[in-house]
């Protein structure tokens, strides 16, 4: 007869002696986990309760200039890497500027111990992105149902301010830039006015015949072109007054990074003047509604989404900085010195190709030439004054709708249970453990009886 090694004989243990072992032992095995389990719930009882209130709310992306919600950040040193609007949400909900009214309104045992907003917002705050979309859960944790609402309740309520005051600062410091430019278009197109009667009245010429209207309506196209490059250079050139006034010691230049340079950069731009002076003489005979115009537009439109695209990557290149938010805003920076050189560039081409289509007015009399160029020049200052308008109070519409990035969709709740302890869960961990030690005490008086 075989017989098995004898660690395999001490080692295998047999259940169903094991079971008879639990059922003698019933009154013990019973009390272990009742007792655990009671114990477990008294426990749950005794603990501190925390309360969880939810505020839900949703964003929308601010776009890509100076007033998005990377400028905000930027302005407050919050390091956000290069997310989309709502990771930046996200990090100015748990800024000092928002928690620490929030902090300093509760109440604390000993105020040395009062936690500063990134200890805070660890302990207090579960803020998420929900499943990927443009909705932002804000679960606060409180000693009680009111804590925890209105912790919740003020990080919301506490960031909306922030941001409608940080969109205001940053749009009104554009505006601010681009009133200057329309005082100066103002001075301008009053001079020319003035100017354009002085010479009616002196030359008496009131009204051109019907030649000369011809010529005038030939040269309109010339004229617009004209007034809109200097309305770009001066909007650009706003934009950039006030990219740098945020950035204040952080300066970039086009020519730190020798973007001018470049040979892409510099076909681009190239391409981009040769494309508004082609489209200048389409509008000598074709309306707005034309193919050939609509196809001309959607071009430059191409080229200049691609030489904003190459100075982004060059400016991404040979810039480093701890904030990479503010090494976006250097972008648009550099972005802002291009489009006004091209800005430039464009006009000189266009006021060329006009000078060649006006030598073809020479056969005019002297008066009314110079009374045409000065209607002309009435007319350009006039346009820029108007555009300049327009964009400083589109400017200002944008600021009231960027204070709407962010709407609440649920309000915090009041928790009526607290979020922990949660007596059902310690209840059957207790009840769990008291199986385990159960079992452990059966397993030690069966090895007893072995």
């Amino acid at each position: 007869m075989e017989h098995k090694p004898q660690h395999l004989e001490e080692d295998t243990i047999d259940l169903g002696k094991l079971a008879n072992i639990a059922i003698d032992h019933k009154k013990q095995v019973g009390g272990i986990i009742i007792g655990c389990t009671l114990l477990a719930a008294g426990i749950s009882f005794i603990l501190p309760k925390q309360y969880e209130s939810t505020t839900l709310v949703q964003t929308r992306d601010a776009g890509q200039d100076i007033s998005g919600a990377a400028a905000m950040a930027a302005m407050m040193g919050v390091n956000t890497g290069t997310g989309s609007s709502t990771t930046n949400y996200m990090e100015l909900m748990k800024s000092r500027r928002v928690l620490e009214p929030i902090i300093d309104d509760m109440e604390w045992e000993d105020e040395k111990k009062k936690p500063e907003a990134e200890d805070f917002a660890k302990k207090y705050l579960d803020i998420k992105n929900t499943k990927q979309t443009d909705l932002i859960t804000v679960t606060a944790k409180g000693r009680t149902p009111e804590e925890a609402q209105k912790i919740s309740q003020g990080v919301v309520d506490n960031f909306l301010l922030l941001q409608t005051d940080m969109n205001q600062q940053t749009q009104s410091l554009l505006v601010k830039f681009l009133e200057k430019r329309i005082d100066e278009a103002k001075k301008d197109a009053e001079e020319a006015r003035t100017k354009f009667a002085e010479y009616q009245q002196e030359h008496k010429i009131y009204s051109p015949d019907e030649q000369a209207k011809a010529a005038v309506s030939k040269m309109s196209a010339f004229d617009e072109a004209i007034s809109n490059m200097q309305v770009q250079e001066k909007a650009n050139q706003a934009k950039l007054d006030a990219v740098g006034a945020k950035l204040g010691d952080i300066s970039s230049s086009s020519q730190n990074y020798n973007i001018n340079d470049n040979e892409i950069v510099m076909d681009l731009r190239k391409q981009i003047v040769a494309a508004q002076v082609d489209l200048v003489g389409l509008r000598e005979r074709y309306t707005e509604e034309n193919p050939s115009i609509i196809s001309a537009k959607e071009r430059i439109d191409a080229l200049q989404k691609k030489l904003a695209s190459e100075v982004n990557t060059i400016v991404a290149s040979k810039y480093t900085t701890m904030n990479s938010t503010q090494a976006g805003l250097i972008g648009e920076q550099a972005n802002a010195e291009v489009s006004v050189a091209v800005a430039k560039a464009s006009e000189a081409a266009i006021r060329q190709r006009r000078e060649e289509e006006e030598k073809k007015l020479d056969g005019f009399p002297k008066a009314v030439l110079e009374y045409l160029n000065l209607q002309r020049d009435t007319g350009i200052k006039e346009q820029i004054y108007t555009n300049l308008i327009k964009q400083a109070e589109d400017k200002k519409l944008k600021e009231a709708l960027d204070s709407m990035d962010v709407q609440i969709v649920d309000e915090a709740d009041l928790p009526k249970s607290p979020a922990f302890p949660n007596k059902m869960l310690f209840s059957v961990i207790g009840f769990l453990l008291g199986v385990m030690m159960s079992f452990g005490y059966c397993l030690k008086q069966y090895r007893r009886e072995a």
